[in-house]
């Protein structure tokens, strides 16, 4: 199975770490947006698209690739985030992600989420929130999150 996992991670590493973790299941290699002709995205049975959330939304350069991705794309996708902060039910930027990839073509089956270290502006006077996350409990959850991916998006003989 060929999986390409798009993150863009920078902060504090928190989302590779996430990614790594869903990689060394899926067996997928992890890549910037910068560093991935869109293409090569066609021949993928399995597509990864990750951040960390700044103001309330996914990185904009992970927003500008998707924006960017031709339209008839084919194949399955997922979304994973890393944040500070739960996602308030009055800004829900995992579905804005996943209609734009949606828009393109891809089928997204699942979402995953996790708490990470947030040092944004006003945090950092305090020294930062969700110190020590993702955790090895998040890190377990974002492998078992790629475990049920594989499970499911691979076809039995």
């Amino acid at each position: 199975m060929k999986v390409i996992i798009v993150c863009k991670s920078v902060s504090h590493g928190n989302t590779q770490r996430v990614a790594e973790a869903m990689s060394q299941v899926l067996g997928g290699r992890i890549v910037a947006p910068a560093d991935v002709d869109p293409a090569e995205l066609a021949g993928c049975d399995l597509v990864g698209f990750g951040s960390g959330i700044y103001n309330m939304a996914f990185h904009p350069e992970l927003r500008r690739f998707i924006a960017a991705l031709p339209t008839g794309l084919q194949g399955t996708a997922f979304v994973f985030r890393t944040s500070g902060f739960a996602e308030p039910p009055f800004r829900r930027y995992t579905t804005t992600l996943t209609r734009s990839i949606e828009r393109k073509g891809f089928d997204v089956v699942d979402t995953f989420g996790c708490r990470g270290f947030d040092t944004w502006l006003p945090l950092r006077l305090v020294g930062g929130i969700r110190k020590g996350h993702p955790d090895a409990a998040d890190i377990a959850a974002a492998r078992a999150f790629a475990e049920n991916l594989l499970a499911r998006t691979t076809t039995a003989p």
